[in-house]
């Protein structure tokens, strides 16, 4: 019997750059869509994605259902040159912000003072020289399946790589499984900060975590669905 959905995990391609963009926006608040936070989703997304789609592509995977893009998982195994770029990059993006900064509503210039005032205070350490990955994918593809399927790939080219560790940086709040379910993929807590950020726009609590897993002692994750790599 035909799958009603077919679920394709694949590497990355050049031709899903604007996939991933928009995706990355209509999902950057707390999995709803940034605007009410943050007008600018040009800047949005070049400050969350564009290191991994334009100068190392090939540490990132997309979740398809459909033959449409519904997640993605973008990863780096080259710290030191993430950080590099990051930095360079922060400075870039800081200066186009400002320039754009009346031009602004107040929410937005919200969000510009606190990523200056508190911003870097707030994001939890992690250990600066192993791999890392963030993850990302739509409301209605957001399933305990669909989520293992795309680390596997991701703990599968890192195991192959010989890389020993992997962390990514989750967010967590009341209405999401967060730290508990990557707990259940052999990851553990090594710390985790509150992000005040959205204050004004969620009344619980909500933070951003640090989870860590030993690549040297467990065999990647088993895939789960279908995967083209």
């Amino acid at each position: 019997m035909k799958d009603e959905n077919p679920l394709v995990i694949r590497s990355y391609r050049p031709s899903d750059r604007e996939a991933v963009r928009e995706l990355c926006c209509q999902t950057g608040f707390l999995g709803e869509p940034i605007n009410p936070v943050y007008e600018d989703r040009e800047l949005f997304a070049d400050f969350l994605t564009t290191y991994y789609t334009d100068k190392e592509p090939e540490s990132s995977f997309v979740l398809e259902i459909d033959g449409e893009i519904c997640g993605y998982l973008l990863g780096s195994r080259k710290p030191l040159r993430n950080q590099f770029y990051s930095f360079r990059q922060n400075l870039r993006l800081f200066v186009r912000a400002l320039a754009r900064y009346s031009g602004y509503n107040e929410r937005s210039r919200r969000f510009i003072r606190w990523m200056i005032s508190h911003g870097w205070r707030e994001v939890p350490a992690a250990p600066r020289r192993t791999p890392h990955f963030h993850i990302n994918l739509q409301p209605d593809a957001r399933k305990m399946s669909t989520t293992r399927a795309l680390i596997s790939a991701y703990l599968s080219y890192l195991y192959r790589c010989g890389e020993k560790r992997v962390y990514g940086q989750i967010v967590t709040f009341e209405s999401r499984r967060g730290e508990k379910m990557f707990e259940r993929y052999g990851f553990r807590v090594m710390n985790r900060g509150e992000i005040t950020k959205y204050k004004a726009f969620y009344p619980g609590s909500v933070y951003l975590s640090t989870v860590i897993k030993n690549l040297e002692t467990a065999e990647p994750l088993t895939v789960d669905a279908r995967s083209r790599l």
